[in-house]
């Protein structure tokens, strides 16, 4: 399969530091690497660390942090050619980088796949920065370009507070899933999708962070039409992230859904079928999900 690469976007002090050592410390049993421009753009807690040489820092349970400098594509095929290879890839952007062309780089790398945008917020300051006169610009491209926001530092507000930014941004990007954030604590279940891991026969759950998830796994029963299941899932609202095995007509596909975007790739091997869904768990339906895959 093709490695999965997320873009981690958003302006500076928006918290993606923050994000990406919760993720190390708490990646599900996943083997991450992180690549940033520079090591110093990113400081990584000292107690993951337990090496570091030549551009590469080696963290905890089995991840890594790589450095591109200017090169990115050739750290994108170094971290592919690793053996072991990783399960997920994040790319943390500079605080005035445009995801999205992050991720359209990363797409024209054989044997990766850009897997989504995940774009931080700071519910603070993200009205006040998006008509700053220099910054609403970069701002909005960002906020546009997200297919799940992270509106983060949601614990220094008031909850009047929260729900005046939210439907700001309800607003601003209609299509886009948003989803409140204390200290970086977002379960990676949550945005890389739980999948069993064949290559160290585990299957990790889907954690719920501080309750705010909820999932279940839709059992489908016989071939489906994966796109039209992709589909709804994709456009369902309680929907943050889909991910696993359906049996088509054609054969064993796998389905991506994040946000309100989706991908469906042909799959080899044993697989289990059904697909993990998980969502916020203030809307999240379980029943009317598991009816798509009857």
């Amino acid at each position: 399969m093709k490695l999965p690469v997320t873009v981690i976007g958003g302006y500076l002090g928006a918290g993606k530091t923050t994000l990406v050592n919760h993720l190390l410390r708490h990646n599900g049993g996943l083997r991450l690497a992180v690549l940033v421009n520079e090591f110093g753009d990113l400081p990584i807690d000292a107690d993951l660390i337990e090496a570091e040489e030549d551009g590469l820092i080696s963290i905890s349970g089995g991840c890594v942090c790589c450095a591109f400098g200017s090169d990115l594509i050739g750290a994108l095929e170094d971290i592919n050619a690793m053996v072991p290879r990783p399960d997920h890839v994040l790319i943390e952007a500079s605080g005035v980088a445009l995801p999205a062309s992050i991720a359209t780089t990363v797409g024209m790398i054989d044997g990766l796949r850009a897997d989504a945008v995940l774009v931080l917020a700071d519910v603070e300051q993200i009205r006040a920065n998006s008509v700053h006169k220099y910054l609403s610009d970069t701002i909005d491209r960002q906020l546009a370009q997200a297919d799940v926001l992270l509106l983060t530092k949601t614990d220094l507000v008031s909850q009047d507070k929260i729900a005046s930014v939210t439907d700001w941004l309800k607003a601003k990007v209609p299509a886009t899933r948003i989803v409140p954030v204390r200290h970086g604590a977002v379960p990676a279940s949550a945005l890389f999708g739980a999948l069993p891991l064949p290559a160290r026969h585990g299957t990790p759950g889907p954690d719920t962070a501080h309750g705010l998830f909820a999932s279940t796994v839709l059992a489908t029963d016989g071939p489906v039409d994966a796109e039209v299941l992709a589909q709804a899932l994709a456009g369902d609202p309680c929907v943050t992230r889909a991910k696993g095995f359906v049996q088509t007509r054609d054969g064993l596909a796998l389905v991506h859904v994040v946000g309100g975007r989706y991908s469906i790739e042909p799959a080899q091997g044993d697989h289990a079928i059904g697909l993990v869904c998980i969502g916020l768990k203030e809307s999240f339906q379980a029943d009317r999900l598991n009816a798509l895959a009857s």
